[in-house]
Protein backbone atom coordinates (compact mmCIF):
# COMPACT_ATOMS: atom_id res chain seq x y z
CA UNK A 1 0.00 0.00 0.00
CA UNK A 2 3.38 2.62 1.25
CA UNK A 3 4.43 1.81 -2.54
CA UNK A 4 4.60 4.11 -5.73
CA UNK A 5 2.89 2.84 -9.03
CA UNK A 6 6.87 2.32 -10.19
CA UNK A 7 7.18 -1.60 -10.23
CA UNK A 8 10.45 -1.05 -8.78
CA UNK A 9 10.56 2.42 -6.29
CA UNK A 10 9.35 2.52 -2.72
CA UNK A 11 7.90 6.11 -1.77
CA UNK A 12 5.85 6.68 1.25
CA UNK A 13 2.41 7.81 0.12
CA UNK A 14 -0.09 10.03 2.49
CA UNK A 15 -2.43 8.36 3.92
CA UNK A 16 -4.84 11.23 2.31
CA UNK A 17 -4.32 9.49 -0.82
CA UNK A 18 -5.39 5.62 0.52
CA UNK A 19 -7.85 6.17 2.25
CA UNK A 20 -11.13 6.98 0.56
CA UNK A 21 -13.81 9.80 1.22
CA UNK A 22 -15.50 7.31 3.40
CA UNK A 23 -12.52 6.05 5.15
CA UNK A 24 -11.69 9.46 6.10
CA UNK A 25 -15.21 10.24 7.45
CA UNK A 26 -15.21 7.02 9.47
CA UNK A 27 -11.49 8.14 10.84
CA UNK A 28 -12.47 11.54 11.87
CA UNK A 29 -15.70 9.87 13.39
CA UNK A 30 -13.17 6.82 15.13
CA UNK A 31 -11.75 9.54 16.79
CA UNK A 32 -14.12 11.53 18.27
CA UNK A 33 -14.61 8.33 20.96
CA UNK A 34 -10.52 7.95 21.18
CA UNK A 35 -10.59 11.56 22.09
CA UNK A 36 -13.29 10.86 24.67
CA UNK A 37 -11.04 8.32 26.14
CA UNK A 38 -8.01 10.44 26.32
CA UNK A 39 -9.95 13.08 28.10
CA UNK A 40 -11.32 10.49 30.93
CA UNK A 41 -7.47 8.82 31.25
CA UNK A 42 -4.52 10.76 32.18
CA UNK A 43 -2.76 8.04 34.49
CA UNK A 44 -2.07 4.07 34.41
CA UNK A 45 -4.63 3.48 36.83
CA UNK A 46 -7.11 5.46 35.53
CA UNK A 47 -6.70 3.98 31.74
CA UNK A 48 -7.06 0.38 33.67
CA UNK A 49 -10.29 1.55 35.07
CA UNK A 50 -11.88 2.76 31.90
CA UNK A 51 -11.15 0.09 29.62
CA UNK A 52 -12.21 -2.53 32.06
CA UNK A 53 -15.83 -0.89 32.04
CA UNK A 54 -15.65 -0.59 28.43
CA UNK A 55 -14.88 -4.00 28.32
CA UNK A 56 -17.66 -5.29 30.33
CA UNK A 57 -20.01 -3.01 28.34
CA UNK A 58 -18.99 -5.51 25.53
CA UNK A 59 -19.61 -8.36 27.98
CA UNK A 60 -15.95 -9.10 27.87
CA UNK A 61 -14.07 -9.93 31.01
CA UNK A 62 -10.61 -7.44 32.13
CA UNK A 63 -8.18 -9.72 33.60
CA UNK A 64 -6.28 -6.81 36.00
CA UNK A 65 -2.88 -7.03 37.68
CA UNK A 66 -2.69 -4.86 40.49
CA UNK A 67 -4.17 -1.56 39.26
CA UNK A 68 -2.14 -0.45 36.88
CA UNK A 69 -1.87 -3.40 33.77
CA UNK A 70 -4.48 -5.26 32.53
CA UNK A 71 -5.53 -8.47 29.65
CA UNK A 72 -8.35 -9.24 27.56
CA UNK A 73 -8.53 -12.75 26.16
CA UNK A 74 -10.20 -13.92 22.92
CA UNK A 75 -10.15 -17.50 22.72
CA UNK A 76 -9.41 -18.90 18.57
CA UNK A 77 -10.20 -21.73 16.73
CA UNK A 78 -6.61 -23.37 16.65
CA UNK A 79 -5.12 -25.55 19.41
CA UNK A 80 -3.27 -22.91 21.96
CA UNK A 81 0.14 -24.95 21.15
CA UNK A 82 0.20 -23.02 17.43
CA UNK A 83 0.87 -19.50 19.21
CA UNK A 84 -1.24 -16.71 20.25
CA UNK A 85 -1.25 -13.56 19.02
CA UNK A 86 -0.69 -10.77 21.01
CA UNK A 87 -0.75 -6.97 20.88
CA UNK A 88 1.13 -4.91 24.08
CA UNK A 89 0.96 -1.08 24.83
CA UNK A 90 1.99 0.75 27.77
CA UNK A 91 -0.43 3.08 29.39
CA UNK A 92 1.78 5.40 31.58
CA UNK A 93 3.02 8.38 30.29
CA UNK A 94 5.53 10.89 31.59
CA UNK A 95 4.54 13.13 34.54
CA UNK A 96 5.23 14.76 37.73
CA UNK A 97 4.93 12.90 40.72
CA UNK A 98 4.66 14.53 44.09
CA UNK A 99 7.34 13.22 46.66
CA UNK A 100 6.20 11.36 49.41
CA UNK A 101 6.22 14.06 51.92
CA UNK A 102 5.49 16.61 49.28
CA UNK A 103 4.05 19.28 51.58
CA UNK A 104 6.17 22.69 52.52
CA UNK A 105 5.51 26.53 52.88
CA UNK A 106 7.68 29.14 51.12
CA UNK A 107 7.28 31.84 53.40
CA UNK A 108 9.39 34.68 51.18
CA UNK A 109 7.39 33.76 48.37
CA UNK A 110 4.11 32.97 50.60
CA UNK A 111 3.21 30.53 48.87
CA UNK A 112 2.47 26.50 49.94
CA UNK A 113 4.24 23.71 47.83
CA UNK A 114 4.19 20.37 47.02
CA UNK A 115 8.05 19.01 46.07
CA UNK A 116 7.73 16.80 43.09
CA UNK A 117 10.06 14.00 41.42
CA UNK A 118 9.62 13.60 37.68
CA UNK A 119 8.63 10.08 35.82
CA UNK A 120 10.08 9.27 32.44
CA UNK A 121 11.99 11.29 29.88
CA UNK A 122 10.53 15.22 30.05
CA UNK A 123 11.93 18.09 29.00
CA UNK A 124 11.65 19.95 32.63
CA UNK A 125 11.03 23.42 30.78
CA UNK A 126 7.96 22.52 29.22
CA UNK A 127 6.06 21.28 32.87
CA UNK A 128 6.23 25.33 34.00
CA UNK A 129 3.50 27.64 33.90
CA UNK A 130 1.14 25.34 32.73
CA UNK A 131 -2.19 24.23 34.19
CA UNK A 132 -1.71 20.75 35.92
CA UNK A 133 -3.94 18.55 37.50
CA UNK A 134 -3.19 15.98 40.43
CA UNK A 135 -4.78 12.55 39.60
CA UNK A 136 -4.44 9.23 41.70
CA UNK A 137 -4.84 7.31 45.20
CA UNK A 138 -4.12 7.73 48.86
CA UNK A 139 -4.22 5.05 51.26
CA UNK A 140 -5.04 6.59 54.17
CA UNK A 141 -3.97 5.57 58.04
CA UNK A 142 -7.07 3.49 58.71
CA UNK A 143 -6.64 1.47 55.18
CA UNK A 144 -9.52 3.41 53.69
CA UNK A 145 -9.07 4.88 50.17
CA UNK A 146 -9.31 8.54 48.48
CA UNK A 147 -9.10 9.22 44.77
CA UNK A 148 -8.17 12.44 43.47
CA UNK A 149 -9.41 13.81 39.74
CA UNK A 150 -8.77 17.63 40.94
CA UNK A 151 -8.25 19.90 38.20
CA UNK A 152 -10.09 18.49 35.25
CA UNK A 153 -13.49 20.18 35.26
CA UNK A 154 -14.10 23.78 34.58
CA UNK A 155 -14.65 24.84 38.35
CA UNK A 156 -12.03 22.52 39.36
CA UNK A 157 -8.33 24.37 40.65
CA UNK A 158 -6.20 23.98 38.89
CA UNK A 159 -2.27 24.04 40.37
CA UNK A 160 1.20 25.11 38.45
CA UNK A 161 5.08 25.63 38.73
CA UNK A 162 6.29 28.49 39.14
CA UNK A 163 9.33 30.10 36.60
CA UNK A 164 11.18 33.17 36.77
CA UNK A 165 10.15 36.01 34.33
CA UNK A 166 12.77 37.06 31.51
CA UNK A 167 13.60 40.35 33.45
CA UNK A 168 15.25 38.28 36.04
CA UNK A 169 16.61 35.27 34.64
CA UNK A 170 19.66 36.48 31.87
CA UNK A 171 21.98 35.20 34.81
CA UNK A 172 20.45 32.36 36.48
CA UNK A 173 18.80 30.52 33.26
CA UNK A 174 19.30 31.97 30.15
CA UNK A 175 22.95 30.99 29.19
CA UNK A 176 22.86 27.19 30.42
CA UNK A 177 21.66 24.89 28.56
CA UNK A 178 18.24 23.66 27.67
CA UNK A 179 18.20 20.50 29.69
CA UNK A 180 19.96 22.44 32.80
CA UNK A 181 17.38 25.78 32.93
CA UNK A 182 15.15 24.11 34.78
CA UNK A 183 16.17 21.64 37.50
CA UNK A 184 14.06 18.97 38.35
CA UNK A 185 14.23 19.79 42.27
CA UNK A 186 12.36 23.24 41.37
CA UNK A 187 9.54 21.71 39.60
CA UNK A 188 7.82 22.22 42.86
CA UNK A 189 4.11 22.76 42.50
CA UNK A 190 1.93 25.81 43.55
CA UNK A 191 -1.00 24.78 45.50
CA UNK A 192 -1.47 27.69 47.77
CA UNK A 193 -1.11 31.15 49.71
CA UNK A 194 -3.84 31.70 52.46
CA UNK A 195 -2.59 31.91 56.03
CA UNK A 196 -3.75 29.38 58.68
CA UNK A 197 -4.56 32.39 61.26
CA UNK A 198 -4.89 30.24 64.49
CA UNK A 199 -0.99 29.04 64.01
CA UNK A 200 2.01 30.35 65.65
CA UNK A 201 4.30 28.86 62.74
CA UNK A 202 4.33 26.93 59.55
CA UNK A 203 0.81 29.12 58.48
CA UNK A 204 0.76 28.17 54.68
CA UNK A 205 1.81 24.54 55.33
CA UNK A 206 -1.09 23.92 58.32
CA UNK A 207 -4.04 26.05 56.52
CA UNK A 208 -3.22 23.31 53.27
CA UNK A 209 -3.08 20.72 55.77
CA UNK A 210 -6.56 22.01 57.73
CA UNK A 211 -8.38 21.78 54.04
CA UNK A 212 -7.31 18.58 52.88
CA UNK A 213 -8.28 17.07 56.30
CA UNK A 214 -11.90 19.08 56.13
CA UNK A 215 -12.23 17.74 52.74
CA UNK A 216 -10.66 14.32 52.11
CA UNK A 217 -10.02 13.63 56.08
CA UNK A 218 -6.29 13.24 55.42
CA UNK A 219 -3.18 13.79 57.57
CA UNK A 220 0.68 14.89 56.36
CA UNK A 221 1.59 11.16 57.11
CA UNK A 222 -1.10 9.94 54.58
CA UNK A 223 1.26 10.81 51.96
CA UNK A 224 3.58 8.27 52.47
CA UNK A 225 0.84 5.59 51.20
CA UNK A 226 0.13 7.74 47.62
CA UNK A 227 0.43 7.54 44.23
CA UNK A 228 0.19 11.34 43.26
CA UNK A 229 0.76 12.20 40.10
CA UNK A 230 0.70 15.60 38.78
CA UNK A 231 -0.68 16.40 34.94
CA UNK A 232 -1.63 18.46 32.29
CA UNK A 233 -4.98 19.89 32.50
CA UNK A 234 -5.28 20.43 29.10
CA UNK A 235 -8.60 19.09 26.77
CA UNK A 236 -8.44 17.01 24.15
CA UNK A 237 -8.56 19.33 20.75
CA UNK A 238 -8.61 19.30 17.08
CA UNK A 239 -5.43 20.68 15.84
CA UNK A 240 -5.65 22.54 12.32
CA UNK A 241 -7.79 24.22 10.36
CA UNK A 242 -8.93 20.77 8.71
CA UNK A 243 -9.17 19.32 12.39
CA UNK A 244 -7.07 16.45 10.75
CA UNK A 245 -4.86 16.11 14.02
CA UNK A 246 -5.65 15.14 17.55
CA UNK A 247 -3.89 17.53 20.64
CA UNK A 248 -3.71 15.51 23.78
CA UNK A 249 -1.27 14.83 26.68
CA UNK A 250 -0.73 10.98 26.88
CA UNK A 251 -1.10 10.14 23.61
CA UNK A 252 2.16 8.07 24.00
CA UNK A 253 1.25 5.26 24.32
CA UNK A 254 -2.53 5.41 25.03
CA UNK A 255 -3.33 5.94 21.45
CA UNK A 256 -1.94 2.14 20.84
CA UNK A 257 -3.94 0.83 24.02
CA UNK A 258 -7.33 2.84 22.89
CA UNK A 259 -6.88 1.72 19.41
CA UNK A 260 -5.80 -1.98 20.17
CA UNK A 261 -8.67 -2.20 22.76
CA UNK A 262 -11.05 -1.68 19.75
CA UNK A 263 -9.64 -3.92 17.77
CA UNK A 264 -10.26 -6.79 20.15
CA UNK A 265 -13.78 -5.58 21.08
CA UNK A 266 -14.36 -5.81 17.15
CA UNK A 267 -12.83 -8.79 16.64
CA UNK A 268 -14.56 -12.32 17.56
CA UNK A 269 -13.85 -16.30 16.69
CA UNK A 270 -10.21 -15.21 14.98
CA UNK A 271 -8.15 -18.08 14.18
CA UNK A 272 -5.45 -17.77 16.95
CA UNK A 273 -6.37 -17.43 20.34
CA UNK A 274 -5.26 -13.78 21.52
CA UNK A 275 -4.16 -11.42 24.41
CA UNK A 276 -4.30 -7.95 24.57
CA UNK A 277 -2.21 -6.44 26.81
CA UNK A 278 -2.06 -2.86 29.25
CA UNK A 279 1.34 -2.53 30.69
CA UNK A 280 2.47 0.08 32.93
CA UNK A 281 5.98 1.56 33.64
CA UNK A 282 7.39 1.44 29.89
CA UNK A 283 8.42 4.95 30.57
CA UNK A 284 10.91 4.35 33.14
CA UNK A 285 12.61 1.41 32.08
CA UNK A 286 9.23 -1.39 32.17
CA UNK A 287 10.58 -2.17 35.52
CA UNK A 288 8.14 -3.65 39.01
CA UNK A 289 5.59 -6.34 38.72
CA UNK A 290 2.90 -4.35 36.25
CA UNK A 291 5.32 -3.93 33.71
CA UNK A 292 6.45 -5.66 30.32
CA UNK A 293 9.25 -7.27 31.93
CA UNK A 294 7.14 -9.13 34.63
CA UNK A 295 6.78 -12.46 32.76
CA UNK A 296 4.40 -14.00 35.89
CA UNK A 297 1.22 -12.03 34.49
CA UNK A 298 1.58 -13.25 31.15
CA UNK A 299 2.29 -17.02 32.03
CA UNK A 300 -0.68 -16.38 34.59
CA UNK A 301 -2.94 -15.77 31.62
CA UNK A 302 -1.80 -18.42 29.44
CA UNK A 303 -2.35 -21.07 32.26
CA UNK A 304 -6.01 -19.20 32.56
CA UNK A 305 -6.28 -20.43 28.87
CA UNK A 306 -5.39 -24.01 29.27
CA UNK A 307 -3.05 -25.09 32.70
CA UNK A 308 -1.92 -27.98 30.74
CA UNK A 309 -0.50 -26.54 28.00
CA UNK A 310 3.43 -26.36 27.31
CA UNK A 311 4.30 -22.32 27.83
CA UNK A 312 7.51 -22.46 26.79
CA UNK A 313 6.07 -24.10 23.44
CA UNK A 314 3.43 -21.81 23.14
CA UNK A 315 5.66 -18.54 23.50
CA UNK A 316 8.15 -19.93 20.68
CA UNK A 317 5.32 -20.06 18.67
CA UNK A 318 3.61 -16.64 19.52
CA UNK A 319 3.75 -13.28 17.40
CA UNK A 320 3.57 -10.36 18.97
CA UNK A 321 2.75 -6.56 18.05
CA UNK A 322 4.51 -3.85 20.64
CA UNK A 323 2.10 -1.13 19.92
CA UNK A 324 3.80 1.53 20.62
CA UNK A 325 4.27 5.14 18.94
CA UNK A 326 7.25 6.65 16.99
CA UNK A 327 9.32 9.63 16.41
CA UNK A 328 7.32 11.71 13.47
CA UNK A 329 9.31 13.98 11.27
CA UNK A 330 9.43 17.31 12.79
CA UNK A 331 9.36 20.60 11.07
CA UNK A 332 12.22 23.03 11.59
CA UNK A 333 14.76 19.93 13.12
CA UNK A 334 14.75 17.82 10.17
CA UNK A 335 18.61 17.62 10.50
CA UNK A 336 18.01 14.87 13.21
CA UNK A 337 16.06 12.48 11.55
CA UNK A 338 17.24 10.06 8.19
CA UNK A 339 14.66 11.03 6.12
CA UNK A 340 13.91 7.98 4.11
CA UNK A 341 13.75 5.77 7.52
CA UNK A 342 11.84 8.06 9.28
CA UNK A 343 8.09 8.11 9.51
CA UNK A 344 6.04 11.38 8.68
CA UNK A 345 2.55 12.56 10.17
CA UNK A 346 -0.18 11.98 8.12
CA UNK A 347 1.51 8.92 6.09
CA UNK A 348 -0.08 5.99 7.86
CA UNK A 349 1.05 3.66 10.75
CA UNK A 350 4.95 3.30 11.39
CA UNK A 351 6.63 0.02 11.28
CA UNK A 352 10.21 -0.57 13.03
CA UNK A 353 12.18 -3.67 12.33
CA UNK A 354 14.39 -2.89 15.12
CA UNK A 355 14.64 -0.11 18.26
CA UNK A 356 17.42 0.94 20.72
CA UNK A 357 20.12 3.21 19.99
CA UNK A 358 23.88 3.39 18.28
CA UNK A 359 24.56 -0.03 17.36
CA UNK A 360 20.83 -1.73 18.14
CA UNK A 361 21.89 -1.99 21.39
CA UNK A 362 18.81 -2.61 24.23
CA UNK A 363 17.22 -3.42 20.72
CA UNK A 364 14.58 -5.73 19.40
CA UNK A 365 15.26 -6.47 15.72
CA UNK A 366 12.71 -9.00 14.02
CA UNK A 367 13.70 -11.26 11.14
CA UNK A 368 13.31 -10.38 8.02
CA UNK A 369 10.53 -13.14 7.72
CA UNK A 370 8.13 -11.32 10.70
CA UNK A 371 8.64 -7.87 8.69
CA UNK A 372 7.46 -10.01 5.50
CA UNK A 373 4.81 -11.36 7.34
CA UNK A 374 3.58 -7.73 8.59
CA UNK A 375 4.15 -6.06 5.53
CA UNK A 376 2.02 -8.20 3.32
CA UNK A 377 -0.85 -8.42 6.11
CA UNK A 378 -0.51 -4.65 5.32
CA UNK A 379 -0.86 -4.20 2.12
CA UNK A 380 -3.68 -7.11 1.79
CA UNK A 381 -5.94 -4.85 4.15
CA UNK A 382 -4.99 -1.87 1.62
CA UNK A 383 -3.75 -0.06 5.20
CA UNK A 384 -1.21 3.46 4.07
CA UNK A 385 2.18 2.25 6.62
CA UNK A 386 5.24 3.43 6.38
CA UNK A 387 8.74 2.40 7.96
CA UNK A 388 9.98 4.54 10.87
CA UNK A 389 13.84 4.91 13.17
CA UNK A 390 13.64 6.76 15.74
CA UNK A 391 16.32 9.44 14.42
CA UNK A 392 20.19 8.67 12.78
CA UNK A 393 22.45 6.19 14.02
CA UNK A 394 24.14 8.43 17.12
CA UNK A 395 21.88 10.77 16.99
CA UNK A 396 19.05 9.47 19.23
CA UNK A 397 17.31 6.50 19.45
CA UNK A 398 15.16 4.46 22.56
CA UNK A 399 13.86 1.41 23.04
CA UNK A 400 9.86 0.01 23.69
CA UNK A 401 8.71 -3.18 25.10
CA UNK A 402 9.48 -5.86 22.53
CA UNK A 403 12.78 -6.81 23.81
CA UNK A 404 11.39 -8.10 27.06
CA UNK A 405 9.18 -10.24 24.42
CA UNK A 406 11.40 -11.10 22.18
CA UNK A 407 13.59 -12.76 25.38
CA UNK A 408 10.61 -15.31 25.80
CA UNK A 409 11.26 -16.65 22.27
CA UNK A 410 8.16 -14.60 20.38
CA UNK A 411 8.47 -12.74 16.76
CA UNK A 412 8.31 -9.07 17.78
CA UNK A 413 7.91 -6.22 15.44
CA UNK A 414 7.18 -2.12 16.66
CA UNK A 415 4.03 -1.17 14.99
CA UNK A 416 2.51 2.51 16.25
CA UNK A 417 1.33 5.86 14.68
CA UNK A 418 3.99 8.76 14.47
CA UNK A 419 3.98 11.31 17.17
CA UNK A 420 4.81 15.45 16.86
CA UNK A 421 6.38 16.72 20.23
CA UNK A 422 6.51 13.05 22.11
CA UNK A 423 6.88 13.06 25.73
CA UNK A 424 5.15 16.77 25.66
CA UNK A 425 2.67 17.43 27.87
CA UNK A 426 0.88 18.39 24.26
CA UNK A 427 1.47 15.88 22.43
CA UNK A 428 0.00 15.32 18.52
CA UNK A 429 -1.31 13.00 15.83
CA UNK A 430 -2.89 11.87 12.59
CA UNK A 431 -6.63 11.14 12.71
CA UNK A 432 -5.61 9.03 10.11
CA UNK A 433 -2.95 7.73 11.50
CA UNK A 434 -4.92 6.61 14.38
CA UNK A 435 -7.04 4.84 12.50
CA UNK A 436 -4.72 2.83 10.22
CA UNK A 437 -3.67 1.49 13.78
CA UNK A 438 -6.89 0.30 14.47
CA UNK A 439 -7.25 -1.39 11.06
CA UNK A 440 -3.42 -3.28 11.80
CA UNK A 441 -4.29 -4.13 14.89
CA UNK A 442 -8.06 -5.57 13.95
CA UNK A 443 -5.95 -7.06 10.66
CA UNK A 444 -3.57 -8.84 12.66
CA UNK A 445 -6.20 -10.12 15.22
CA UNK A 446 -8.02 -12.06 12.34
CA UNK A 447 -5.52 -13.26 10.51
Amino acid sequence: MDEEKSEFGYTKKSAWECFSDEQIQEAYSFCEGYKDFLGKVKTEREAIDVISKITEHHNRKTYVNKHASAAIITKGLKPLSEGLRIIISHVDSPRLDLKQIPLFEDSESNLAMFQTHYYGGIKKFQWVTIPLSIHGVVIKKDGSKVTFSLGEDINDPVFFVPDLLPHLSHKIQDNKKLKDAIQGEYLDLAIGTKLDKNSEKNKLKNAILNKLHEEYGLIEEDFISAELEIVPSFKPRDVGFDRSMIGAYGQDDRVCAYTSLKAVLDVENPNYTSIVLFVDKEEIGSEGNTSAQSATFLRSLITEIDPNVDIDKVMLNSKVISADVDAAITPNYTEVFELKNASAIGKGISMSKYTGHGGKYSANDASAEYVGEIRRMLNDHQIPWQTGELGKVDNGGGGTVAKYFSRLGMSVIDVGPPVLCMHAPFEITSKLDVYACYLTYKAFLTQ
